[in-house]
C-alpha cells in the first residue's frame, strides 16, 4: 500500500539527512557510543542543516512550518542507519511546543534564533526523584523574591534527556501549595538559564540504552530565575504539561515504529547473508514465517503512526488517541525487535551490530512518556471505565 503521509519536499528533506547520517554521523557514531553522548559541537551542524527551525516562524529565523512530518522523516531515517542524534529529539519534539505556545514575544526574540542555530540547547526537567510518573508529586519549589524581580528555585530533578549539554531547561516547579480539591495546583514553568549560580548538573546517567543520549540529574540551590523567564501563567504548569502530551506520546510511537521497521531491515539482511549448516538462515521456513509476522506487524504500526501524524498536524490527536497509538507501538516494536535479535543468534547481542543497541535502546519506550499501564489507564478512561 502506497504511503500518502508524506510528499515531494519531505523525500527531498529524507535524502538531506540520509546524506548527512551516512558523511556525519556514521563514521563517528562508535565514539559517541563510547563517550556516552554525541558531542556539543554536533549540534551546531544540525542548527546549520536547518533541523532546528523547521517549525520555527520565519522572523526567527527558522523555516515557518506547522508541522511533525519532518520530525517523523528524522524518526525514520536515523532508525534506519542505527544511530541518534543524542538529545537533540527534546530540544525540537518537547521543547520548541511550549515556546511557541507559552513565551510573550519579547521571550521569542530572545529565545528562538539561539534556539534555530543551537547556540542555545533546550531540555525538559518534570520528573523527581522518588515521583516517577506523578507530576503532581514534584517539590521543587520557586518562591517570588521580596522585590519581585525574581524567583528563588530549589529543588532536583532526575532522568532529564540532554540535561548535560543543555544552554536551558524548562523547569517544572511549584510556586504555590496544592490544595485539598486539587493536588495539580501550584505548578509553574520557568526557561532556567543553566549558567546560572546553584544550578548544578549531577550525574550522567549510565543507561541501559540510549547510550549517545546524554541524561542527567540537576539540582537547583537558592538558583535566581528572572521573572522574564516565567513561562505562561503562574501555576497553571500542570494544565500547560498535559496540553503537550499528545504530541511527547506521538513522537514515542512514531520512533517505536520506525525503530521496528528498522530491525526487520537489519535481520532481513542478516539472515540472507549468513550461512549455517550448509545454507542461509533465510531459507529456513522458521526464519520466513518469523520476519513475514514482523513485518505484519510493523505494517499495521505505520497505518497508526501515519494516522496519528495526520491527526496531530491537524490539532486533532486526542490524549487518549496519543496514549493508544504510543501503547500499540511500542508493544509492537517490542515484540519485533526481540524477535528479530533472536534470528541474529549470538550476534545479536554483541553491541558492534546495530540489533543488539536497538534492542536496549527501545526498551525505554514503555517507559517514558508515561508508562504503558498508564496508557492503559487513560484508553479505559476514555471508553467510560
Amino acid at each position: 500500500m502506497r504511503r500518502t503521509v508524506f510528499n515531494e519536499d519531505h523525500e527531498a528533506f529524507r535524502d538531506t539527512i540520509r546524506a548527512f547520517i551516512e558523511a556525519e554521523v556514521v563514521p563517528v557514531y562508535d565514539e559517541w557510543f563510547a563517550a556516552g553522548q554525541a558531542p556539543r559541537d554536533f549540534y551546531y551542524k544540525l542548527g546549520e542543516l536547518g533541523v532546528f527551525g523547521i517549525n520555527v516562524p520565519e522572523e526567527f529565523g527558522g523555516a515557518g512550518l506547522d508541522t511533525h512530518k519532518f520530525e517523523a522523516v528524522l524518526y525514520e531515517e536515523t532508525a534506519r542507519a542505527g544511530v541518534n542524534f543524542g538529545g537533540s529529539g527534546v530540544h525540537v519534539l518537547l521543547a520548541l511546543p511550549y515556546i511557541k505556545a507559552l513565551a510573550t514575544d519579547e521571550q521569542k526574540k530572545r529565545y528562538l534564533p539561539k534556539f534555530v542555530s543551537g547556540e542555545e540547547m533546550w531540555a525538559l526537567a518534570m520528573t523527581e526523584p522518588g515521583t516517577g510518573s506523578d507530576l503532581a508529586g514534584m517539590k521543587s519549589t520557586a518562591k517570588l523574591s521580596e522585590d519581585g524581580t525574581h524567583y528563588v528555585l530549589n529543588g532536583a530533578k532526575t532522568f532529564i534527556t540532554g540535561g548535560v549539554h543543555a544552554d536551558r531547561v524548562i523547569v517544572c516547579a511549584r510556586t504555590a501549595a496544592p490544595t485539598a480539591e486539587d493536588r495539580r495546583h501550584g505548578i509553574s514553568l520557568f526557561a532556567v538559564d543553566t549558567k546560572s549560580e546553584g544550578y548544578s548538573v549531577g550525574r550522567k546517567l549510565d543507561k541501559l540504552g540510549l547510550k549517545t543520549s546524554d541524561t542527567a540529574e540537576l539540582a537547583f540551590v537558592d538558583v535566581k530565575v528572572p521573572v522574564e523567564d516565567l513561562m505562561g501563567e503562574e501555576n497553571k504548569g500542570f494544565y500547560y504539561l498535559g496540553q503537550n502530551l499528545p504530541s511527547e506520546r506521538w513522537g514515542i510511537a512514531f520512533g517505536a515504529y520506525a525503530q521496528a521497521k528498522a530491525a526487520v531491515r537489519f535481520a532481513q539482511e542478516y539472515v540472507q547473508d549468513r550461512t549455517v549448516f550448509g545454507k542461509t538462515v533465510a531459507s529456513f521456513q522458521n526464519t520466513k514465517f518469523e520476519l513475514a509476522a514482523c513485518k505484519a506487524e510493523v505494517d499495521a504500526a505505520e497505518a497508526v503512526v501515519d494516522r496519528a501524524t495526520e491527526a496531530l498536524d491537524a490539532g486533532e490527536l486526542s490524549a487518549a488517541e496519543a496514549a493508544s497509538a504510543k501503547l500499540f507501538c511500542t508493544e509492537v516494536a517490542h515484540r519485533v525487535i526481540d524477535r528479530c535479535l533472536q534470528l541474529h543468534g549470538g550476534y545479536g547481542f554483541m553491541n558492534e551490530y546495530p540489533i543488539a543497541r536497538l534492542y536496549a535502546d527501545n526498551r525505554v519506550n514503555r517507559i517514558y512518556g508515561g508508562t504503558s499501564e498508564v496508557m492503559k489507564m487513560i484508553i479505559a478512561k476514555d471508553m467510560g471505565l
